[in-house]
């Protein structure tokens, strides 16, 4: 039995046979999804919202509230990383069979880690974008100048071209 490399396209390319020759004979696109959906077992959602630790079922270490100062949380959860791992590696040395609460612990610390970092995602975005348009916006004041400058000069070297011939 010969087997192909690659796949037939599915049926439906069919439905693009004359799209060079009339572009608006292709179907239209399908909406977009807008809810929950299921993909590869898992259902997912279209709403772009960081769920809560607790919805995780994950304790968390920092206050909760809008008015988390996320630099000092931030910090102090590190520090404690960081005291946690030196624990870890005092107790494999002194007492390698009770290494797995260590390892729970550090794993806690590093998904309220992440979760505070994943809650400034948004605010990166935005401080990104601002910092690209401002960017843009540069070098399109740059580029004006530019054109200005090359103007002048051009109309300088008219003037000297004008006086040169009347001058003959």
């Amino acid at each position: 039995m010969a087997t192909a490399t690659y796949p037939p396209p599915p049926p439906f390319y069919k439905l693009y046979k004359d799209y060079l020759q009339d572009p608006k004979s292709a179907p239209e696109p399908p909406p977009p999804i807008e809810g929950t959906y299921m993909c590869f077992g898992s259902n997912y959602t279209t709403d772009d919202v960081l769920p809560s630790l607790e919805e995780q079922g994950v304790r968390q270490l920092y206050p909760r509230g809008p008015n988390v100062d996320y630099k000092k949380e931030l910090r102090s959860l590190n520090r404690e990383l960081q005291l946690h791992i030196l624990e870890l590696a005092d107790i494999l040395v002194e007492r390698p069979s009770q290494y797995a609460r260590r390892v729970e612990e550090i794993s806690l610390i590093f998904k309220n880690l992440h979760h505070l970092l994943n809650s400034l995602r948004p605010h990166q975005a935005r401080a990104t974008l601002i910092h690209i348009l401002e960017l843009q916006i540069e070098r399109r004041r740059q580029a004006v100048e530019d054109i200005k400058r090359r103007r002048e000069e051009a109309q300088r070297l008219l003037m000297e071209s004008l006086e040169t011939l009347d001058g003959h």
